[in-house]
Protein backbone atom coordinates (compact mmCIF):
# COMPACT_ATOMS: atom_id res chain seq x y z
CA UNK A 1 0.00 0.00 0.00
CA UNK A 2 2.59 2.65 1.13
CA UNK A 3 4.51 1.46 -2.32
CA UNK A 4 1.38 2.70 -4.17
CA UNK A 5 1.64 6.11 -2.50
CA UNK A 6 5.71 6.46 -2.98
CA UNK A 7 4.78 5.93 -6.95
CA UNK A 8 2.43 8.63 -6.61
CA UNK A 9 3.85 11.43 -4.97
CA UNK A 10 7.68 10.60 -7.22
CA UNK A 11 5.44 10.60 -10.34
CA UNK A 12 3.65 13.74 -9.39
CA UNK A 13 7.44 15.17 -8.08
CA UNK A 14 8.68 14.78 -11.45
CA UNK A 15 5.33 15.98 -13.54
CA UNK A 16 5.63 19.38 -11.73
CA UNK A 17 9.65 19.52 -12.07
CA UNK A 18 9.02 19.41 -15.54
CA UNK A 19 5.97 21.65 -15.70
CA UNK A 20 8.62 23.94 -13.98
CA UNK A 21 6.26 24.43 -10.36
CA UNK A 22 9.63 24.67 -8.50
CA UNK A 23 11.03 27.19 -10.71
CA UNK A 24 11.61 30.70 -8.96
CA UNK A 25 10.67 29.41 -5.16
CA UNK A 26 11.02 31.62 -2.51
CA UNK A 27 14.56 30.91 -0.94
CA UNK A 28 15.73 28.96 -4.15
CA UNK A 29 19.71 28.32 -4.23
CA UNK A 30 19.83 28.49 -0.20
CA UNK A 31 20.70 26.20 2.31
CA UNK A 32 17.51 24.83 4.30
CA UNK A 33 17.75 25.95 7.68
CA UNK A 34 16.22 22.92 9.37
CA UNK A 35 15.58 23.78 13.71
CA UNK A 36 16.76 21.58 16.05
CA UNK A 37 13.51 19.41 17.27
CA UNK A 38 15.47 16.70 19.02
CA UNK A 39 14.57 17.64 22.13
CA UNK A 40 10.63 17.43 21.24
CA UNK A 41 9.03 14.06 21.67
CA UNK A 42 8.67 12.62 17.85
CA UNK A 43 4.72 12.61 18.16
CA UNK A 44 4.57 16.34 19.56
CA UNK A 45 6.70 17.74 16.91
CA UNK A 46 4.04 18.33 13.96
CA UNK A 47 1.60 20.12 17.10
CA UNK A 48 4.93 22.06 18.30
CA UNK A 49 5.30 23.53 14.23
CA UNK A 50 1.74 25.08 14.07
CA UNK A 51 2.11 26.42 17.76
CA UNK A 52 5.44 28.10 16.44
CA UNK A 53 3.77 29.35 13.24
CA UNK A 54 0.79 30.85 15.12
CA UNK A 55 3.09 32.33 17.43
CA UNK A 56 2.95 30.39 20.63
CA UNK A 57 5.66 29.13 22.43
CA UNK A 58 5.36 25.77 23.81
CA UNK A 59 5.66 25.34 27.74
CA UNK A 60 9.44 23.24 27.17
CA UNK A 61 10.57 25.81 24.32
CA UNK A 62 9.99 28.82 27.30
CA UNK A 63 11.32 26.41 30.13
CA UNK A 64 14.72 25.57 27.73
CA UNK A 65 15.22 29.86 27.15
CA UNK A 66 14.75 30.67 30.89
CA UNK A 67 17.45 27.89 31.72
CA UNK A 68 19.68 29.54 28.75
CA UNK A 69 19.43 32.86 29.77
CA UNK A 70 19.52 32.25 33.70
CA UNK A 71 22.59 30.22 32.80
CA UNK A 72 24.23 33.03 31.08
CA UNK A 73 23.51 35.39 33.34
CA UNK A 74 24.65 33.30 36.84
CA UNK A 75 28.07 33.04 34.62
CA UNK A 76 28.03 36.94 34.55
CA UNK A 77 27.84 37.37 38.46
CA UNK A 78 30.59 37.93 40.87
CA UNK A 79 28.85 37.71 43.70
CA UNK A 80 28.98 34.11 45.45
CA UNK A 81 26.06 34.75 47.27
CA UNK A 82 24.14 35.92 44.49
CA UNK A 83 25.44 32.99 42.22
CA UNK A 84 24.56 30.08 44.93
CA UNK A 85 20.94 31.69 45.01
CA UNK A 86 21.01 31.41 40.87
CA UNK A 87 22.17 28.36 40.62
CA UNK A 88 19.51 26.84 42.78
CA UNK A 89 17.18 28.73 40.54
CA UNK A 90 18.85 27.08 37.57
CA UNK A 91 18.85 23.42 39.32
CA UNK A 92 14.54 23.96 40.09
CA UNK A 93 14.29 25.13 36.43
CA UNK A 94 16.10 22.11 35.44
CA UNK A 95 14.49 19.76 37.41
CA UNK A 96 10.83 21.13 36.27
CA UNK A 97 11.41 20.81 32.38
CA UNK A 98 12.81 17.08 33.46
CA UNK A 99 9.64 16.84 35.05
CA UNK A 100 7.79 17.47 31.93
CA UNK A 101 9.73 15.85 29.54
CA UNK A 102 8.55 12.08 28.31
CA UNK A 103 12.11 11.40 28.06
CA UNK A 104 14.98 12.48 30.65
CA UNK A 105 16.78 15.25 30.18
CA UNK A 106 20.30 15.38 28.40
CA UNK A 107 22.52 17.81 28.82
CA UNK A 108 24.12 17.44 25.56
CA UNK A 109 20.96 19.31 24.24
CA UNK A 110 22.26 22.59 26.70
CA UNK A 111 25.99 23.07 25.02
CA UNK A 112 26.34 25.93 26.96
CA UNK A 113 25.70 24.74 30.19
CA UNK A 114 28.13 21.79 29.87
CA UNK A 115 31.67 22.17 32.02
CA UNK A 116 31.36 25.80 33.00
CA UNK A 117 29.11 25.97 36.17
CA UNK A 118 31.30 26.54 39.04
CA UNK A 119 31.19 28.66 42.41
CA UNK A 120 34.53 30.26 43.75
Amino acid sequence: MMDSFARIAEQRIREALENGEFDNLKGQGKPIIFEDETWIPEDLRMAYRFLKNAGCIPPELEARSEVVNLFSVMNTLDDDKERLKKIRELNFKLLKLNMARKKPLNFEDFPEYEGSASIS
